[in-house]
């Protein structure tokens, strides 16, 4: 049984302990875990829930930014690793992330609910997906800034890299078609990912003012 979550419980363990509950739940019920289920899950009060997180959108929301906070980890600013370096580290967790079996599922069920619930499912998008679209573009502005990447639009260039990583696996897993279920295999698609993109926006010759 779960102890009752109370002021005196460390903030960072209170949430995360609500945060795992959310993503255990979510893999079963998808877009319909509701706020009484995860009180029950954690061993607290419902209003507790409603008072921390405000409604069960902003907690959803919270939940999927931490894990999208945890695969962009890799994109420090100032890190002077080499490019492909970074860029493979940063892939092979966004890989890994979208892979394991519960993720899979929950993103499955999302999908199946997103038609009923269009606005929870437009917040999870937006703090999922869009916001780690938003932190590779914002490391590769830094990184053009710093003379390593050339191009007008991080944007641009950070969606197309997600989208190479990506692939169509995720579209073989969702029809339960032969999909990279093995890390070396992931592995290999990741490198073939990256150094393609790194080819396409290569960094600028020596020599070039304001570059390096």
């Amino acid at each position: 049984m779960h102890p009752e979550i109370s002021d005196s419980t460390p903030i960072e363990a209170r949430d995360q302990r609500v945060f795992d509950a959310v993503r255990e739940l979510l893999a079963v019920h998808g877009m319909h875990l509701s706020m009484d289920a995860v009180a029950a899950h954690v061993g607290c009060s419902k209003q507790t829930l409603y008072s921390r997180y405000g409604s069960r959108r902003e907690l959803l929301g919270q939940v999927v930014r931490q894990s999208m906070s945890a695969a962009a980890a890799p994109l420090a600013s100032g890190d002077e690793r080499p490019l492909r370096e970074v860029l493979l580290d940063f892939a092979l967790r966004y890989l890994e992330h979208r892979n394991q079996p519960r993720n899979r599922q929950t993103a499955q069920l999302i999908a199946t609910g997103a038609a009923e619930f269009r606005e929870e499912a437009r917040s999870l998008y937006q703090g999922g997906a869009e916001a780690l679209r938003g932190q590779l573009a914002e490391w590769i502005r830094t990184e053009m800034a710093r003379g390593r990447i050339i191009h007008d639009d991080p944007h641009f260039i950070a969606e197309m890299l997600v989208s190479m990583i990506a692939g169509q696996d995720f579209e073989r897993q969702r029809f339960h078609a032969p999909c990279r279920d093995d890390p070396k295999q992931r592995r290999r698609w990741a490198e073939f990912a990256v150094d393609a993109f790194l080819r396409a926006f290569p960094a600028p010759p020596a020599g070039i003012p304001g570059t390096r």
